[in-house]
């Protein structure tokens, strides 16, 4: 599969927590170290997510908020 986005981190699945509609997925990566992305319950079920997993997070954005 080709997608446009460029910001790839690949990484192992930690823990999921599957609730009513969303889930909580958290990735362990070499640097920030754990990201977490919130996705659909039916995305995780889809795509048979579970601790273990070696996968990709893919980040697209269309703009950069910077903080300090």
């Amino acid at each position: 599969m080709k997608i446009s986005a460029r910001n790839q981190l690949k990484g192992t699945i930690e823990n999921v927590e599957v609730g009513a509609v969303m889930a909580n997925v958290k990735i362990k990566i070499e640097d920030p170290g754990v990201i977490t992305a919130l996705i659909t319950k039916e995305s995780v079920e889809s795509l048979g997510l579970k601790e273990g997993d070696t996968v990709s997070a893919i980040i697209k954005s269309t703009e950069i908020m910077v903080g300090k």
